[in-house]
């Protein structure tokens, strides 16, 4: 990091929050009620998420993206800040909807219905070559759903590389189905993070090892999360596996952005591949253990813990 440096990530991301309702509970349309265990309003935004987790770890993050000056808004603007996530560039507009993810948590699985709102509204340039130019990294998550982002995000990319930082990508799940127009994205990503669903679903392999294979050869590096599997790496000729640690799962939401931030601290700190990815692997295991996707982020004490 140069003295002009003040960020490790610039997230460009979307806001939203999450209201999760926990239960194991099927809804039932005609005006049928069902009672649920649990429910909380908490930080959401695969991006948001991702950002408290690496600022978690010790990383100073920086986040931008479009909000409005609303209930939602103004919930997400101080929850990120108070976890150490620098919300100074985010544009707040006046009017504007906040989007909203209703989740439904049964178990393991659970269902999403989301409100847009404000989320696709970010475009490339929103984001100035001033702030490029003070971080290292530049990390975006949610494609499908940032379509105002999608069209330029290859040349942000290559901006980016221009001012000596390094990208990575968390398509999430695509709602269309389609899983396709990002190939020139790949091509300008350092390192790609899907899961196994997104990854043979953009491949239309019916196996991961092929799938990451396959991936590593359009993008820089490929991390492909599988859940209470571990993780497989690849890069070049290069596989690395990594296996999962025990944990009594009680919210997988925002597991896979815990994971994105594990391996991103040790990737910028010059750390190994396999040493990332394992810190990646336990930072995501152990965000299971609480509701919400920021409640139960680990510190990097706490997850190196489970490294020694």
């Amino acid at each position: 990091m140069t003295p002009d440096t003040l960020f490790d990530i610039l997230v460009a991301g979307e806001i939203n929050p999450d209201l999760i309702l926990t239960g194991d509970v099927m809804p039932q349309f005609k005006q049928t009620e069902k009672l649920l265990d649990s429910a909380a309003l908490t930080i959401g935004s695969s991006s948001a998420i991702f950002a408290c987790g690496a600022a978690r770890l010790g990383l100073k993050v920086a986040f931008i993206g479009v909000c409005g000056d609303d209930v939602f808004g103004r919930f997400m603007l101080a929850e990120m800040q108070q976890r150490g996530v620098d919300v100074s560039n985010v544009i707040v507009r006046e009017g504007g909807q906040t989007g909203l993810s209703v989740i439904l948590n049964r178990g393991v699985d659970r269902a999403i219905l989301t409100h847009l709102g404000l989320i696709a509204d970010l475009q490339s340039s929103d984001i100035p070559d001033r702030l490029l130019q003070q971080t290292r990294h530049l990390h975006v998550a949610s494609y499908f759903l940032q379509t105002g982002l999608q069209p330029d995000l290859p040349s942000l990319f290559q901006r980016a590389h221009s001012f000596g930082l390094t990208t990575s990508l968390d398509t999430n799940y695509d709602p269309s189905g389609k899983w396709i127009g990002f190939a020139e994205l790949l091509a300008a990503t350092d390192i790609f993070f899907p899961n196994k669903t997104e990854a043979l679903s953009i491949t239309g392999r019916e196996e991961i090892e092929s799938a990451a294979k396959q991936l590593a050869s359009k993008s820089g590096q490929v991390a492909i999360k599988l859940g209470a599997d571990g993780a497989v790496l690849q890069t070049g000729d290069e596989t690395i596996f990594a296996s999962s640690i025990p944990v009594k799962v009680v919210d997988t939401v925002g597991a896979g952005d815990a994971f994105d931030a594990g391996f991103l601290y040790g990737y910028l700190n010059g750390w190994d591949l396999e040493t990332s990815l394992r810190l990646a692997v336990v930072c995501g295991a152990l965000s299971t253990q609480d509701a919400g996707g920021t409640t139960a982020q680990p510190t990097l004490e706490q997850a190196l813990t489970f490294l020694k």
